[in-house]
């Protein structure tokens, strides 16, 4: 049984043999592309890479595409990267929604973790926060959810 308090670690060469994708949003690229590239570095990192990479117009097209490449049984995790800046309406709250639950369907139902890579941010500067680096890089944290997930679905359907 694992300590909840510890927190999970992966060391080189952990995804090794791990195919994964991952879907990116387009919309807010400047943001998107950097969370992509940290993602990727810490997969090569761990011995895995991207084997696919899509993209698709916004955050609400990710969980689609996820549903295709995790249904494809080509892939050990699927990975979906966006970047969702509130503006002045309540659109902010509806595509966070839609992406986040689409992304968990997407999961359930192919059996295949999808693994929800979006920052959802107030402003900018919260943005560029989140991915260029540091504690709070969410393209890190997405890429070893990632492996965590897989690692731990194969474990459990070897049982």
């Amino acid at each position: 049984m694992s300590d909840l308090g510890t927190k999970l670690s992966l060391k080189p060469g952990a995804a090794k043999g791990l195919q994964v994708a991952a879907v990116v949003a387009s919309f807010n690229h400047v943001y998107t592309s950097r969370l992509l590239s940290r993602a990727a570095a810490r997969l090569k990192g761990l011995g895995a890479g991207f084997v696919t990479v899509e993209t698709v117009p916004g955050a609400l097209e990710l969980p689609l595409a996820a549903q295709w490449l995790a249904a494809s049984g080509r892939y050990d995790a699927v990975v979906v990267i966006g970047c969702i800046i509130r503006g002045d309406t309540s659109h902010y709250d509806l595509v966070c929604q839609g992406a986040l639950q689409g992304s968990l369907r997407a999961s359930q139902d192919s059996g295949v973790p999808v693994i929800f890579g979006v920052i959802t941010v107030e402003n900018k500067a919260q943005a560029l926060a989140r991915c260029n680096g540091g504690p709070k890089d969410a393209g890190k944290h997405a890429a070893e959810a990632a492996v965590h997930m897989a690692r731990l679905c194969h474990r459990l359907k070897e049982r």
